[in-house]
């Protein structure tokens, strides 16, 4: 790491000590905005670089100084990852996080970070994205966004306040996370049985299954959608999906989760997004590339 004329007892420099301190909230900033914990940490590694090379008696807030960085530089990734996304084998979700040892992960409170939200993130350019982030879970206040971003203040609410109207639309009253086991408890049983009388109970009308599988496996390559559609669906592959599979409970994203595996390998992370009306989005998560980090970020069993 960096050295610098300030060293601590500890044999970091005040630089490193910067930068360490403010990383949580850099990750989680750039989580955010690219919705993928690899494409976010090589965000953070970049900005450590960018740091090394900085005048440091220059910068009289290190914080608000690499909070600009990352941004511009998460932005500026975000815009190439949709050309990229574009091409993607099937449904594209979220790489999931492990949150729990850090529920907000970075941030000052835990808004964004929920899978379905991340994922409705992905309809906003990436600089409405941005502020919106910067706004509704860092509390940045506009004048602030509107520097990050090289923008006017009214701009900055502008762009913070389509992303509201964006994500208000689609976004429904979440529930309690006791309820939200509740109901993924009951979900998995139903699933597992192909009980489709308590399937449709529990689904929406509007219910979407996505199934990120990357190509890699074998994962539908479109999103099932409707209650009907989706509980024929669960129904006719439960026989062949299930009876050989674990499953184990797990935080993800700020939410209880399901992490199923079979001989001890992981097949597939299920999130919900579940509302007052029931179920409305079912997320499996089983690209290895994005189910692998997850698994291994986890505490041991």
């Amino acid at each position: 790491m960096c050295t610098g004329d300030s060293t601590g007892s500890d044999g970091t420099d005040q630089a490193t000590r910067d930068f360490l301190a403010a990383r949580p909230q850099l990750f989680g900033i750039a989580y955010r905005v690219l919705g993928s914990a690899a494409e976010a940490e090589d965000v953070v590694q970049e900005a450590w670089l960018r740091w090394q090379n900085t005048d440091h008696a220059a910068v009289h807030e290190p914080a608000a100084f690499l909070t600009t960085v990352v941004t511009r530089l998460a932005i500026n990734v975000a815009q190439s990852a949709r050309v990229r996304r574009e091409s993607y084998v099937g449904p594209w979700l979220p790489e999931p996080v492990d949150t729990s040892h850090d529920p907000q992960l970075g941030a000052e409170r835990a808004e964004a970070v929920e899978m379905a939200v991340l994922l409705l993130l992905e309809k906003l350019n990436p600089v409405e994205r941005a502020a919106y982030v910067l706004r509704k879970a860092f509390d940045y206040p506009y004048g602030r966004i509107a520097d990050i971003l090289e923008t006017s203040e009214a701009n900055a609410r502008q762009l913070v306040s389509r992303g509201r109207r964006h994500l208000g639309a689609e976004r429904r009253e979440s529930v309690s996370p006791a309820a939200h086991r509740r109901l993924l408890e009951v979900f998995l049983s139903a699933a597992r049985t192909g009980d489709m009388e308590v399937l449709e109970d529990v689904l929406t009308a509007d219910v979407v299954s996505y199934a990120d599988g990357g190509g890699i496996r074998g994962a539908s390559r479109i999103p099932v959608v409707g209650r009907p559609h989706v509980s024929r669906y669960l129904a006719a592959f439960a026989p062949r999906f299930w009876p050989q599979s674990t499953v184990r409970e797990v935080e993800a994203n700020g939410q209880p989760a399901a992490l199923i595996e079979t001989d001890g390998k992981p097949l597939a992370l299920l999130c919900l997004d579940i509302g007052a009306q029931g179920i409305k989005r079912l997320m499996w998560v089983m690209n290895p590339a994005k189910l692998s980090p997850y698994v291994a970020s986890l505490p041991s069993s």
